[in-house]
């Protein structure tokens, strides 16, 4: 019988090795001119693309892709939500995991998928740059389509949401962290495409069209890939049911808005069931209310139409490559004249937010771990730092004197000097981290984290405005589990934060609003089916509270992915140490290692 099962073993493990598949891309990273808005502006794209190509994968699978740097721009590539087992190497993060990838230079990365299923994404880890340098990750069940833990599509769909900006983006990141922020982007964008919102003398920009057939059941990949909005999504006359977030399964949550961070991706259902006709797609940037400080924010919509004279359609990846515009599609098998939209939520209603990422709750009962070896709570806010290296300076908005970073218990990241990578350093105890500072366990001082006469310039906030640079590290036993306290503050914004953490997903136990209580709040902890998330949006002068198996080793970039966040310093780097067992420990780098 012992023989018996070790041939079967043997045998199902060829079939797997058998059908799991090396996915090679190339990746040609250059600049090319693109027209939008009546202006010709030159942007640095993958293979001429924006969006870039998508990243076709079965679980189990092995990616290679060569990066061919023939921008003017040192480059790297993040793969966004990918848990790189055993393999921090590949995780691009400029000098926290690799050196970057100089103009003029190749590089191969190379991992596998493992143990994931659903809609992550990759982009460029250069500030600002990832505006344009982004695409899809698709990771589909081994056993195809009847692996899915809801009822079958006939289609997927990405859909990503992103900015179109007329600037020079690392023009922009340098200014920013020289105190100057007066950059917005010229618009919003579905599949790159800016939509009817957007004219130029009294064009109309070409929107995204997405044909549908009545009674076809498509699945909507959703990425938010923009640098500074949430978006809230909708279709008109339509609903979605979300089943995945961040390529984790969540319980089926029927609603006809869609809530997304910058970071986040989020699965759907759409039923093509209304009327035959025209429906506009619209992502709608939220912010907080005043007094808050008010940005540019841009409106995009789509199209979805109905096309009655079709009678089949092919299933899977080839859905969208649908790049039409609305007037392409006039008189072509089309049903209604009208295109009907949304009502959407109000810029400032950052409750529709709050409600829906509640909402979320895993699909199956989760092995949480009961037992927490660290705690953080870490308090994100803005504050400031003395120019030139001075100890003491006029602040309050005072830009010849202080410049204002964003920081995480009052501590903005430093992003490595040295010419070792944190991870080399780390590896080979080179002694560089000897001397980091480490992150602390919380704020320098208590105060009323939430209290809204801190947002504006004055004498109150002033007093919490001083802070500190640094590259703030944290590390971790193999195996630790780890809870943190993600709350918000009101120094000098009342924004959201969405958190995002390299390496490992989190549980997101539970998300409040106002300041975090541990003698109420820890008993509403979900430790039974909380949504597992590689990016968590701690809400607008709110709190989230996350739990995570420090279980993989390497050194891991955790940041907020807002992009003038992460520019000015809500940042740091947790490393996690090898394990006792051989399967535990982190390889040595890759032989194509730069």
């Amino acid at each position: 019988m012992a023989a018996t099962a070790a041939i079967i073993f043997f045998l199902s493990a060829m079939v797997l090795s058998v059908r799991a598949a090396v996915v090679e891309h190339t990746f040609v990273v250059s600049q090319v001119n693109m027209t939008h808005l009546c202006k010709e502006t030159l942007v640095t794209v993958v293979n001429g693309q924006l969006p870039g190509p998508a990243i076709e994968v079965t679980e189990g699978d092995s990616v290679a892709v060569l990066l061919v740097n023939k921008s003017p721009y040192n480059i790297t590539i993040h793969w966004h939500g990918v848990k790189q087992w055993l393999n921090c190497w590949a995780d691009g993060v400029p000098m926290v995991t690799q050196r970057p990838i100089l103009p003029n230079h190749n590089f191969t990365y190379r991992f596998n998928v493992v143990g994931q299923e659903g809609t992550l994404w990759w982009h460029a880890h250069v500030p600002f740059l990832r505006a344009t340098l982004h695409g899809a990750v698709i990771i589909r069940p081994r056993n195809g389509a009847i692996s899915y833990p809801f009822p079958k599509h006939d289609m997927e769909v990405p859909i990503i949401i992103g900015d179109w900006w007329q600037l020079d983006l690392p023009q922009v990141d340098r200014s920013m962290k020289n105190g100057s922020f007066d950059f917005f982007a010229s618009g919003s964008t579905i599949n790159g495409k800016l939509g009817d919102l957007f004219n130029c003398s009294g064009v109309p920009e070409v929107g995204y069209v997405l044909d549908v057939v009545p009674g076809k059941t498509y699945l909507l990949r959703v990425i938010n890939a923009g640098l500074f909005s949430e978006f809230y999504l909708k279709i008109a006359g339509h609903k979605f049911t979300v089943v995945a977030a961040d390529a984790n399964y969540v319980s089926p949550y029927t609603t006809d808005v869609i809530a997304i961070a910058p970071g986040e991706t989020v699965d759907a259902l759409v039923v093509a069931n209304a009327t035959p006709g025209r429906y506009y797609m619209v992502a709608l940037p939220n912010q907080a209310p005043r007094p808050d400080t008010q940005t540019k924010e841009f409106t995009t919509r789509g199209m979805v139409q109905y096309r009655v004279n079709h009678s089949s359609m092919t299933n899977g990846p080839a859905a969208l490559r649908s790049t039409r515009g609305a007037k392409d599609e006039e008189n072509d098998g089309l049903s209604g004249d009208v295109a009907l939209a949304p009502q959407m939520p109000d810029e400032h209603d950052t409750m529709t937010s709050f409600y829906f990422h509640s909402n979320l709750t895993s699909l199956h009962h989760l092995s949480v771990p009961q037992q927490v070896d660290e705690n953080l709570f870490l308090v994100l806010g803005l504050g400031s730092i003395c120019r030139n290296g001075q100890q003491s300076c006029k602040r309050g908005g005072n830009n010849n004197e202080s410049i204002v970073v964003a920081t995480m218990n009052s501590v903005a990241f430093q992003h490595p000097t040295a010419n070792v990578p944190l991870l080399e350093a780390h590896y080979y105890h080179s002694g560089l981290l000897d001397a980091v500072q480490e992150l602390p366990d919380g704020p320098p001082r208590a105060f009323n984290f939430t209290d809204k006469a801190l947002i504006p310039f004055g004498p109150k906030e002033m007093r919490l405005e001083p802070s500190s640079k640094a590259t703030a590290m944290r590390r971790f036993q193999h195996g630790a589990v780890v809870d943190i306290v993600f709350q918000s503050s009101a120094i000098l914004q009342g924004d959201s934060n969405p958190m995002h953490l390299h390496g490992h997903d989190m549980f997101l136990l539970a998300e409040g609003l106002g300041n975090y209580n541990a003698a109420k709040d820890v008993e509403r902890y979900n430790l039974v089916n909380p949504p597992v998330k590689n990016t968590v949006l701690v809400p607008n002068l709110g709190w989230a509270a996350v739990r995570f198996v420090a279980n993989n080793p390497g050194v891991w970039f955790m940041h907020c992915h807002y992009e003038f966040h992460l520019t000015m310093g809500m940042a740091a780097v947790f490393i996690v140490e090898d394990g006792p067992t051989v399967d535990t420990f982190l390889p040595p780098p890759p032989s194509n290692f730069q």
